[in-house]
């Protein structure tokens, strides 16, 4: 079995993220619409740490 497919999650709840983010950005009011945009940088950031371990799961070591 392949290492990398354990990070598959992380890439899976990074794209949600940014998925529900970026419209609840601009839909919620203020100040929750601060809070969507940091779940859309959370989910950018958790969505590019999936892809690189996915492709290359020791590359932290």
């Amino acid at each position: 079995m392949y290492a990398g497919l354990k990070f598959i999650p992380l890439l899976i709840a990074g794209l949600a993220a940014i998925v529900w983010g970026l419209p609840a950005a601009h839909r919620l009011k203020r100040p929750f619409d601060i809070a969507a945009a940091l779940a859309v940088l959370a989910g950018v950031i958790a969505a590019a740490m999936g892809v690189l371990l996915v492709i290359i799961p020791d590359f932290f070591r």
